[in-house]
């Protein structure tokens, strides 16, 4: 039996941080959204177990952990756990999501594990065991299950789906030099003492995603760890001044970077955007969203 399952790239339209909890994660409220990059992860029956990853060549990997430590072998680890079987199976992911660049690529992957896996072993995992295990793994996993536009609390685990009236066009421009997540947490933590406890909700946002408004969601884009990823890496904010100078409506870094996404009002729009960011960067990507979470697109 061999089963892929993809699993969408996310991008924060916000990203509200909190000061650190006792537990040392920091509360968020994020508004995630899937869009159309994809990792593929594809499971064949074996009676032992073998994760093996295939990353483009523009990408960082340096990021991606060994076998053993990487976040498919943990969701495949507590995916047994939970029914009392044994892990087995030949894993490959081909990634498409960039490595270490803030779109939860990690995560999607795990999601396509706990999907495939699930029905690889015939588990039949309820939605919310599936939801539970997600977020043993990580903030994101959830939302990679679900997919969509969605509203992240607690340390953005807990996910629920919000009204989107829109359809999105992006541009994306990876870097091939990654950044790492817990030193883009420090590093805001030094650089906001007075975190507010519990971060505001959203509400221009949300607003401008029920209406279908990119001018008005373009305006509410937010990411508090920006000043962090930009003060790390100075190239970025010149990449985001470029991006609207060739006709996004906005452009910010999403999640801990240092991925740049960039608004824009359209399809046209976004290609003639990506068009000119072409021309200083090897790697631009158009894209739109919502799109589904993770989901089976092959089963044999």
């Amino acid at each position: 039996m061999s089963i892929t399952v993809r699993a969408p790239a996310k991008i924060n339209l916000h990203l509200g941080v909190g000061a650190p909890r006792e537990d040392g994660f920091h509360p968020l409220t994020s508004v995630y959204q899937a869009v159309g990059v994809y990792d593929d992860l594809t499971v064949v029956d074996a009676d032992g177990w073998l994760v093996d990853v295939a990353v483009s060549d523009w990408m960082d990997r340096s990021h991606v952990p060994l076998a053993g430590d990487n976040i498919v072998d943990r969701a495949a680890a507590l995916l047994a756990a939970h029914h009392g079987l044994a892990v087995s199976g030949d894993v490959h992911i081909e990634k498409a999501i960039p490595v270490a660049g803030g779109m939860a690529g990690g995560s999607a992957d795990a999601a396509a594990a706990l999907v495939g896996l699930d029905r690889l072993w015939g588990a039949n995992t309820s939605d919310d065991d599936m939801l539970a295990l997600a977020a043993q793994l990580g903030s994101d996993v959830p939302f990679a299950l679900v997919g969509g536009t969605a509203l992240g609390t607690g340390r953005g685990e807990l996910v629920e789906p919000v009204a989107d009236a829109g359809t999105w066009w992006w541009v994306l421009v990876p870097s091939p030099i990654g950044l790492s997540t817990p030193e883009i947490y420090r590093h805001f933590d030094r650089l906001f003492p007075d975190a507010p406890a519990v971060p505001p909700m959203p509400e221009p946002l949300l607003a401008a995603l029920a209406a279908g408004d990119p001018h008005a969601l373009a305006a509410a884009l937010h990411n508090d760890l920006q000043p962090a990823a930009l003060d790390l890496r100075p190239d970025l904010e010149r990449l985001i001044a470029a991006g609207e100078s060739a006709g996004a409506l906005r452009g910010v870094v999403t999640g801990s970077g240092p991925t740049c996404v960039f608004l824009c009002e359209s399809s046209d729009q976004a290609r003639a955007t990506a068009a000119e960011l072409r021309e200083a960067h090897d790697v631009v990507l158009v894209t739109n969203g919502a799109v589904a979470g993770a989901h089976t697109v092959t089963y044999v």
